[in-house]
């Protein structure tokens, strides 16, 4: 295997599961380096790797800036993904059949980007995020077409307590009939979490239910906070 294989299959990928049903996100393992994280931090500035570039504030997303990768994406980018994709894909397609949802995912991410290009989503949404002093992301959903898959991945580019304070990774989930969960964490410099796209299964009085989850970012508080960000179907 190769070494982003290693350090994805180093996960304890039952204990994830598990932390994803209950929570509907799970931290990963260190995946980046204090290196490898730095290296891509530095491409932020480097114009010609990024399709688009969003002021979070002009589209009252938060207070930030985000942009879009282009492709073909730099190494540790493609291969995370490529690493991840059958490691999430039991996941995924379990819950679908704990919704009775037919799951379209195939056996693997060029597969399913084959599929997700044919449905007309094309643009790529890999993206490096910037936050500073007082900056935040509001609560949303990564939904770019009606291709979706139902788990995505960040990984925290910098220190927690040395290069930015706050900054926690939220999660809102708003049961059927009940008030709604929050949870936040503090990501791990170069460490992954994986979360829920849109929704996940909960049981019910009826079986299973789709709870709706929405993700975002505290404030943070001092310093700069950048991340990185896997979502594994791309843009109409």
């Amino acid at each position: 295997m190769s070494t982003w294989e290693d350090r994805v299959a180093g996960a304890d990928w039952a204990r994830v599961a598990a932390d994803l049903d209950r929570d509907g996100g799970a931290l990963l393992p260190q995946f980046l380096t204090v290196a490898e994280a730095a290296q891509l931090r530095g491409l932020y500035g480097r114009d010609e790797l990024f399709r688009s570039t969003i002021d979070m504030a002009r589209h009252r997303f938060g207070s930030g800036e985000y942009r879009y990768l282009r492709t073909p994406y730099p190494e540790p980018v493609e291969r995370l993904k490529q690493a991840l994709y059958p490691r999430l894909l039991p996941i995924a397609r379990d819950w679908w059949t704990r919704l009775g949802r037919p799951a379209p995912w195939p056996d693997t991410l060029d597969e399913w980007l084959d599929l997700y290009h044919a449905a007309g989503q094309h643009r790529s949404t890999s993206i490096l995020l910037r936050y500073g002093a007082g900056d935040w992301n509001a609560l949303h959903r990564d939904l770019y077409g009606d291709l979706v898959f139902p788990l995505q991945v960040v990984v925290n580019l910098d220190e927690p307590g040395v290069d930015h304070t706050g900054g926690e990774f939220l999660l809102v989930e708003q049961r059927p009939r009940a008030q709604s969960r929050g949870t936040a964490t503090l990501l791990p410099q170069g460490h992954g979490y994986v979360f829920t796209t849109r929704d996940r299964p909960v049981r019910s009085a009826r079986g299973w239910s789709a709870a709706p989850v929405r993700h975002g970012v505290s404030a943070v508080r001092s310093g700069e906070r950048h991340t990185l960000a896997l979502v594994f179907h791309d843009a109409a």
